[in-house]
């Protein structure tokens, strides 16, 4: 007498498929970039923007007091402490970082379902620790709520695409900020400024470095995810 046992065996698909579909996705949200459906990854990257910046921090030995974010896409993070010139690089630079991470951990350990769960982990820890406004809880619950949905009633397959989609829109969410904001407009109170004044430079040259460093991190990241 013996039990059989029903495993849950995922196709493999070259990454190029699903990386395809995830490409096709990002063209029509590219296409309908003033959506509000869209807010959500534009809410998620301008979080890893502020995270990315108190991680550095606490990386070089400050911390975070707190973070706040905005219904309009804005956001703050209040920092004590560590290497400035590093805590702000590490906005614009450090989303753009969570993407390809997200992107390269996907397709090199098929973990979709799993790294959907930390994301939502990361959001209530954020929300617990660090965010203090009413707005930027509301975003994060949101978000929290949507990364625990999609992996417990997706597919695997459908899953990756979404996954691979949200990694590919926040490096380009970034590298669109980057250009935005630091070069086409310069706004003042910016990150490349305040780096800029410590460095006597112009706030676009710092942004115009920040998007030759963001387009050859992506290019790099995407390149190795189709190698594999």
């Amino acid at each position: 007498m013996y039990n059989t046992v029903e495993k849950d065996v995922k196709k493999q698909e070259p990454n190029s498929v699903g990386l395809f579909w995830s490409f096709v996705l990002l063209a029509i949200a590219i296409y309908f970039w003033e959506s509000p459906l869209l807010l959500p990854i534009k809410y998620l990257t301008v979080f890893f923007h502020e995270l990315s910046h108190g991680i550095s921090a606490v990386l070089t030995g400050g911390e975070i007091a707190r973070i706040e974010l905005s219904f309009n896409q804005g956001g703050l993070c209040y920092t004590a402490g560590g290497i400035r010139w590093i805590v702000l690089s590490a906005g614009y630079l450090g989303s753009l970082l969570w993407g390809c991470a997200i992107l390269i951990l996907n397709v090199r350990y098929k973990q979709e379902k799993v790294l959907m769960n930390l994301l939502s982990i990361i959001f209530i820890i954020s929300i617990v620790l660090w965010v203090r406004n009413f707005e930027g809880i509301v975003i994060c619950s949101v978000l929290a709520l949507i990364t625990y949905l999609i992996p417990k009633y997706a597919t695997t397959y459908l899953c990756d695409v979404i996954l691979n989609f949200i990694a590919l829109s926040s490096c380009f969410y970034a590298i669109i900020d980057i250009k935005g904001d630091l070069i086409d407009r310069t706004v003042g109170a910016s990150d490349a400024a305040r780096l800029g004044e410590m460095f006597l430079l112009p706030g676009w040259l710092i942004g115009s470095v920040w998007l030759v460093m963001a387009v050859i991190i992506t290019y790099k990241a995407v390149s190795y995810s189709l190698k594999r």
